[in-house]
């Protein structure tokens, strides 16, 4: 029986977290849930990893939660019922602050928890017939753990039509509200519409990757005063003592690629 959620080393650092649960859309349940957040945890520790591509298996990406799921819940007691969501709330976060950079490639649905999932990640590719829902409140319910990363990728003016609405967002739609950053090519697969995203980062310094998504967490929201001034000085001036830096600005003075570029990927 093939794992609902599989690890893979796709290149020389980079991996690939895909859900694979088609026979049922990738619709999101306790059991996916668990063993997403295993996955996670194997990824954020494997070593050399560079990029982490979320996916999913089948015609659609992600149909939301499993209604067998939603079903079971209704009879657990208070305790059990809060337990189990506060399971897809820390998964959303997990997969939000993953150390390295993280990219979503969509095809088909994208609905309710699996659009958390692509709000939670830092890059988004889409297929350009697929679609975007918040459809909570067609079942009675709120997007409420996905709540957080969703309104901070549409902004609340935007949140408030598509959570109240559940209307769904086409393709084109969602990358002009910025929830998607690029869409393929009617001719392309999503693998090769992500290709130039993926080459780019592969590029860039590995430790600097995760101080740069450390820094947007941070200082994101913030008043910009003299606290956080002086954290961005002491962030630049600790990174550019590290071998790192030294080794990036020395590779562009002798133009030459720096020692952690790899040109087979």
């Amino acid at each position: 029986m093939s794992e609902s959620v599989q690890l893979e080393e796709r290149n020389p650092g980079i991996w690939e977290l895909i859900l694979n649960r088609p026979e049922r859309h990738n619709a999101l349940d306790e059991r996916l849930i668990a063993a997403m957040s295993e996955r996670l945890d194997q990824a954020a520790h494997q070593p050399g990893l560079r990029l982490l591509v979320l996916r999913g298996t089948g015609k659609h990406f992600g149909v939301g939660a499993d209604l067998g799921w939603m079903q079971r819940a209704a009879t657990l007691d208070d305790q059990q019922n809060l337990a189990d969501a506060r399971q897809l709330a820390q998964l959303l976060r997990q997969l939000d602050t993953f150390p390295h950079p993280t990219l979503a490639l969509v095809q088909g649905a994208a609905y309710g928890g699996a659009l958390g999932l692509i709000a939670c990640c830092d890059l988004v590719v889409a297929t350009t017939n697929s679609r975007f829902c918040l459809s909570e409140v067609k079942l009675g319910l709120i997007p409420a753990t996905i709540s957080p990363y969703v309104l901070r990728a549409l902004g609340p003016r935007q949140a408030r039509r598509y959570m109240l609405t559940a209307e769904v967002m086409d393709a084109a739609v969602a990358e002009r509200l910025g929830l998607v950053h690029l869409l393929a090519a009617p001719d392309q697969s999503l693998d090769e519409a992500a290709e130039p995203l993926i080459r780019t980062i592969i590029r860039n310094g590995p430790h600097a990757l995760t101080a740069a998504k450390q820094l947007i967490r941070d200082f994101t929201g913030h008043t910009i005063d003299e606290t956080l001034i002086d954290s961005s000085a002491r962030r630049l001036a600790r990174l550019r003592l590290g071998a790192e830096a030294r080794e990036g600005l020395a590779a562009f003075l002798n133009k030459r690629p720096p020692a952690w570029e790899d040109k087979d990927v």
